[in-house]
């Protein structure tokens, strides 16, 4: 008997983080009132106060989402996997406001008075796996630390989107993640491995 509620409460959840994502995505956390929120996610008030205690908390929770919309969509492993996740990435910001939302909010998250990294951190830690799994595929140059690796590419990538947004609104995103690779692949991959690694683009194209 308690299935069906909980599989309510579950979509209402999902509902509320998704109404919350289109109305931050669209007018950043100021401007997405609760009101606006709620409207879009034709729930009451005390639906969202039950999942998320205030609208601090639900930007949080867009936040953390980011990896879960990238990692189910991925099916390759080392080296062509942390590529793959940029790929995906650059092709889901154009299109996935729980995404965009999610970049938005860690990227103005000092305007509204939180300093918390942990979605950094945690595509770091996404990262850092891959990376180990490509060092024990034989897939890093043997001074290769996959901490700085890590590090850098959740900076740059944190650049080149920011760049791409106000240059194009992202449509150019994929192509600059190409190129951001083809710079970057020389630094820490053998010869050998770079010319097996897919860069075409539309490997993240997922829809």
């Amino acid at each position: 008997m308690t299935r069906l509620p909980q599989e309510r409460a579950l979509r209402t959840r999902e509902i509320l983080l998704r109404a919350g994502a289109e109305a931050f995505d669209e007018y950043g956390y100021a401007g997405a009132s609760i009101a606006r929120i709620l409207e879009r996610a034709g729930v009451t008030a005390g639906a969202m106060y039950f999942h998320f205690k205030s609208k601090e908390g639900l930007a949080l929770a867009v936040m953390e989402a980011q990896p879960q919309q990238i990692q189910p969509k991925l099916a390759s492993d080392g080296l062509q996997r942390l590529v793959d996740i940029t790929l995906v990435w650059a092709c889901e910001l154009q299109v996935n406001p729980l995404l965009r939302a999610g970049v938005r909010l860690s990227v103005e998250q000092g305007s509204f008075g939180v300093q918390d990294p942990s979605s950094y951190l945690g595509w770091r830690e996404i990262m850092v796996q891959c990376l180990e799994d490509a060092e024990k595929q034989g897939e890093l140059t043997g001074d290769a630390r996959s901490e700085d690796i890590a590090e850098f590419l959740v900076g740059a990538c944190t650049g080149i989107q920011l760049y791409s947004q106000l240059v194009s609104s992202r449509r150019d995103l994929p192509e600059r993640t190409v190129r951001m690779w083809r710079m970057l692949l020389p630094g820490f991959a053998p010869p050998e491995v770079i010319a097996r690694i897919d860069l075409d683009p539309r490997r993240g194209e997922t829809g």
